[in-house]
């Protein structure tokens, strides 16, 4: 027997905002998957989206956006990240995966979870797998205060991340570029367009996913 992710989600002390977060990228997932002209596996894409970044407290910045550490407060969401540092690691991807495992996902889940980083764009932008495109792309639409366009979530990281070299400018560039390449890749195979994927269409699959049920493989 599983349990919801809801149930999940508190019992790993997750920060609402984070777990507004997996649930904004599933439902865009959730959105393209429904619409698409190809077979995908829509269970697995959404059950790694919902789990995707279960150890990010790992590297959150209290100094930024303290409106997310309420009404908890600072001190408690620090001895929670120490936490998830002293049992998982201090690279929070790992930690995601390590979660993920300890959760009794599937090998196929645990990978889609490892493909979602922004350094991977144009490796999945090349690839044949449809369920990495998909989910990473769901991830890249999903900014800290809601569903937006590929190109203001890039503008809104590149804010918030500053970059120090010129090098690293190009290399973001070059991935955005990869970027959007995909989303024409997986848009000329679906029925809607990003355009129709927002804050709006996502809130009631939201409500649902909520109650979504993981199960152990």
């Amino acid at each position: 027997m599983g349990k919801t992710i809801s149930e999940i989600y508190s019992e790993y002390k997750i920060m609402p905002n984070l777990q507004e977060h997996m649930l904004r990228v599933t439902a865009v997932a959730s959105m393209v998957c429904d619409n698409m002209d190809v077979s995908v596996k829509k269970e697995e894409i959404i059950t790694a989206c919902l789990l995707h970044d279960m150890g990010n407290i790992i590297k959150s910045k209290f100094e930024f956006m303290p409106e997310f550490f309420e009404p908890e407060g600072r001190e408690y969401w620090e001895k929670v990240k120490k936490d998830f540092i002293n049992k998982y690691t201090d690279d929070e991807e790992e930690a995601n995966r390590k979660i993920a495992r300890e959760l009794g996902m599937s090998p196929r889940v645990i990978f889609l979870i490892s493909q979602d980083s922004f350094s991977l764009l144009c490796k999945h932008r090349d690839s044949d797998d449809i369920d990495v495109k998909i989910m990473h792309y769901a991830d890249t639409r999903v900014a800290p205060y809601g569903i937006v366009s590929f190109d203001a979530r890039l503008e809104e990281a590149k804010r918030r991340y500053k970059l120090a070299t010129k090098a690293e400018e190009e290399e973001r560039e070059k991935l955005a570029i990869c970027g959007r390449e995909m989303e024409k890749q997986i848009f000329s195979k679906c029925k809607i367009k990003p355009e129709d994927i927002n804050d709006q269409s996502a809130a009631p699959i939201i409500s649902k996913l909520r109650d979504f049920v993981i199960h152990s493989a």
